[in-house]
């Protein structure tokens, strides 16, 4: 079983929707795939088709009320993986945990109880905290999707401090997976540069892969669909097959 963590402390720069895709284009490649939201905004939830008000047992119950992961646990309706959804009830998780012990390590210890799944991808928040600090200890490594854009260089070093940290103190194993451009233009030059950039100083770390701007990703979720249910044949749906690929390549 391989744990991503799907992180960047930056919003809007693809990260749910990379978490949501690539758990269903791994289920395409006939995975199986546990998506964790770890979000209090809730939105991989809400891409499954998921209704965060009714989600009875969702990943606060886990963290806080300490059910079994199991339990919380069911179907996405248009996709073949798994989900454990988030609603804004995780919002107070970061002010609760402070005072439990072993606090970093609480998500770790209920996926190390899964046996099941081939990934687990777990969709952090756009914050450097106590949550997203417990995905980095539960993961093997990060996969960090960013736009390719001035202000994203200077979040990612902040990120790549944190994993050094963590790595430091709390989770040896952790490395970087790869880093996912999105949301990517060819034609504006600074992406380009960015793009340069980034390669330079993370060389093999860069995947191949590029997600483009593409309508069909940005209206999937409105559908409560992947953008591989919604529209297989669409650029963004070829572009997270192909990272699956390259994912499956690497590991």
């Amino acid at each position: 079983m391989k744990i991503f963590a799907i992180s960047n402390q930056k919003g809007g720069v693809g990260k749910t929707t990379t978490s949501v895709n690539l758990a269903s284009a791994l289920a395409a490649k006939k995975r199986r795939v546990l998506l964790i939201d770890l979000d209090p905004q809730g939105n991989a939830t809400s891409a499954v088709g998921i209704l965060k008000k009714e989600a009875q047992k969702t990943i606060y119950d886990v963290l806080i009320k300490k059910i079994n992961l199991q339990e919380a646990i069911f179907p996405a309706e248009d996709d073949k993986f798994d989900v454990v959804a988030a609603n804004q009830s995780l919002a107070g998780a970061e002010v609760e945990l402070v005072d439990f012990e072993k606090r970093e390590f609480i998500l770790k210890e209920q996926i190390n109880q899964l046996n099941k799944y081939d990934f687990v991808l777990i969709d952090c928040p756009p914050a450097l905290s106590l949550l997203t600090v417990n995905a980095l200890v539960a993961a093997h490594s990060v996969i960090i999707p960013m736009q390719c854009e001035y202000f994203a260089l200077e979040g990612l070093s902040d990120l790549v401090d944190t994993i050094k940290k963590v790595k430091r103190n709390l989770n040896p194993d952790i490395e970087i997976e790869g880093l996912l451009r999105t949301l990517y233009d060819k034609r504006n030059t600074l992406t380009r540069q960015v793009s340069d950039q980034l390669a330079a100083h993370f060389g093999r770390k860069v995947y191949d892969t590029i997600i483009p701007r593409n309508v069909r990703l940005a209206e999937a979720p409105s559908y409560g669909q992947s953008v591989i249910s919604y529209d297989r044949s669409s650029k963004g749906a070829k572009a997270y097959l192909q990272l699956a690929d390259e994912i499956l390549l690497g590991n």
